[in-house]
């Protein structure tokens, strides 16, 4: 199964832009198949200081019963996550049930990777698993009522954290988008300014190559005499 992109759609005005905010951020889960080893990948766009939290579980194939079970305690995954410019934020070993989080220091696609290092896995489960994924991100990742227990909040108060957390989220989103167009433009102007440049080159050429043809010409036919 592909993987769940968090791409924020191109809005036409503000309160287009603040809706699609509030429906890009939040839980995905999905389940997918991977084999001994096998790495899969995962692409997330995400803004800037943003937090994200993944759970996953995994099960395993059973030969005879033909169904998927509950995995071993015994077997390893291995979760690493890159940012935009591929440097790791986050590489760690977990087991068959965990949880991993981390913070977005730059803005762009991230990349997600899940893989098994177990070869248990082959012995038990043929070299099938499959893997149970949600993804939280942005202030869906908050647990507000650990937060509220902790804070020994009201539910007035937990209402107004819960606001102030969305509207933070929304301004990240725009912020987002506008560096996304800022990216865009400037990379349409360059893209501009090398089609300039190779247009320019190109008619220099031909007239460099008429200018030739004509003088070879010109010495051919004084050559023979027809001028």
């Amino acid at each position: 199964m592909a993987g769940v992109g968090l791409g924020p759609l191109r809005a036409m005005g503000r309160q287009a832009l603040v809706l699609l905010a509030l429906c890009a951020t939040g839980a995905r889960g999905l389940y997918f198949h991977i084999g001994e080893t096998e790495k899969r990948c995962f692409i997330e766009e995400i803004p800037d200081e943003t937090m994200v939290i993944g759970n996953y579980r995994t099960q395993m194939w059973d030969k005879q019963k033909e169904v998927f079970l509950p995995s071993t305690p015994g077997l390893g995954m291995h979760v690493e996550v890159k940012d935009p410019d591929g440097k790791v934020v986050l590489s760690r070993q977990y087991g068959s049930e965990g949880r991993f989080t981390f913070t977005s220091h730059t803005p762009g696609d991230h990349q997600i990777c899940l893989h098994s290092n177990s070869t248990r896995m082959a012995l038990f489960a043929g070299g099938k698993l499959r893997v149970h994924l949600d993804i939280q991100v942005g202030e869906h990742a908050n647990n507000y009522p650990e937060i509220a227990a902790k804070d020994k909040l009201t539910e007035l108060q937990l209402r107004a954290r819960q606001l102030l957390d969305q509207v933070e989220q929304i301004q990240k989103e725009q912020d987002y988008q506008r560096y996304r167009e800022e990216r865009f433009r400037l990379t349409s102007e360059s893209t501009n300014q090398r089609v300039l440049w190779w247009s320019i080159a190109q008619t220099v050429i031909l007239i460099l190559t008429g200018i030739w043809q004509m003088r070879h010409l010109k010495s051919f036919f004084e050559a023979k005499k027809l001028v």
